[in-house]
């Protein structure tokens, strides 16, 4: 019968010694009495480590021994090979492949927040040109559907039309009338004082008209729409039914995107143009409350004083911010991932970016009108 793996522990002129002997073979390891703990004596200190009695060594034995040894390092101060016959190469390699941590460099507070604005800037042009990149190929779509109208898919368009501009009328129509009350008081309160009253009508109509009926519009539409259509095509994708689209040869965009995207591109208009006349009853109502001026008067200062262009001008950023909304939506319902928060998590993004985006778009718009002498 072979004999087992052995060790045992000795002090020579104040040297701690390790002599590992026997064979460490699978058959044999059954029976090693090599697993008993470190004697107290060892913790602090080096340990000579012979392993010139081993006989013989497999593939287990090895890997047996050297995690033994490396054990025993955890708990002393080293171990020293002393002479490892060639057939314990193995054992020898296993054991010089600790890995030690580095220590983790000590953060300066000016390098540390310029690395994480770094960081920042490079996530939001990845996300910006995803994004770009994503409506650009909504926009050929779009595109190819119009000129291919057998291959559209008009009932889910008129559907898309009906939930998402339809049933935002009465919010809509409420926070814009709400506007203009607000508006049309802070404007006459300004306007008192110097004794210019009547213009609280050219700052209400120019107001709405040009800014706020379209903008409130269109965050108002960002928070239902771009919410619901992130929720919607984020559901079909975790129940892989956007998947099984794909299997059967139907392109997605086609299906859920198009027709989202163009449905609110087409409606969106109109809500515009009923939060422009909420907007505009509003500052009338409270014109006539608080200045005493009369419906007729509101009227005839109004087609006076507002220009015609303030009422394109906000009627023209309506495609833009209808396609921005439903783009986002699509666009973070097909990046929804699997698990219970995902859909939560893209939705949230969904009205965040979409918000954004109207108000950069907005932004941007003013500031060319301005440069046109709009």
């Amino acid at each position: 019968m072979a004999d087992g793996p052995a060790v045992s522990w000795s002090q020579n002129e104040g040297e701690l010694r390790l002599s590992v002997s026997g064979e460490w073979t699978t058959g044999v390891l059954s029976r090693a009495d090599w697993g008993h703990k470190v004697p107290k004596e060892a913790s602090g200190r080096h340990v000579a480590v012979s392993l010139g009695g081993v006989s013989a060594v497999d593939s287990n034995g090895a890997l047996a021994l050297a995690r033994w040894l490396q054990a025993i390092d955890a708990q002393v101060a080293g171990i020293e090979l002393r002479d490892p016959p060639p057939h314990l190469q193995t054992v020898v390699s296993l054991l010089s492949r600790r890995e030690v941590p580095d220590p983790e460099p000590k953060r300066h507070w000016l390098s540390g927040n310029l690395e994480d604005l770094g960081r920042a800037a490079v996530g939001f042009c990845s996300i910006a040109v995803s994004l770009l990149s994503f409506l650009g190929q909504v926009t050929v779509n779009i595109v190819l559907a119009l000129l291919r109208p057998t291959q559209l898919r008009g009932r889910s368009v008129v559907h898309h039309m009906q939930q998402a501009g339809v049933a935002a009328l009465p919010i809509v129509g409420l926070l814009s009338f709400l506007i203009g009350v607000v508006t049309a008081y802070q404007g006459a309160d300004q306007l008192a004082r110097f004794g210019a009253e009547i213009f609280t009508v050219n700052v209400v109509g120019v107001g709405v008209l040009r800014e706020m009926g379209a903008l409130i519009t269109a965050i108002v539409v960002a928070g239902r729409s771009a919410s619901a259509f992130a929720a919607q095509i984020g559901t079909m994708k975790i129940n892989e039914e956007v998947d099984a689209l794909r299997v059967i040869g139907i392109d997605p965009m086609a299906v859920l995107v198009v027709p989202r995207v163009l449905a609110l591109i087409l409606i969106f208009p109109f809500l515009v143009v009923f939060a422009n006349a909420m907007g505009v009853l509003g500052g009338a109502i409270m014109a006539t409350i608080a200045l005493d001026i009369s419906f007729s008067q509101f009227a005839s200062q109004f087609q006076d004083g507002v220009p015609l262009d303030s009422f394109w001008i906000g009627l023209s950023k309506a495609p833009l911010f209808a396609g921005a909304i439903a783009g986002i939506g699509c666009y973070q319902g097909l990046l929804v991932g699997q698990g219970a928060a995902a859909v939560g998590e893209k939705t949230t993004a969904a009205v965040v970016q979409a918000v954004f985006l109207v108000i950069v778009i907005d932004a941007l718009m003013s500031i060319v009108y301005s440069i046109l002498g709009v």
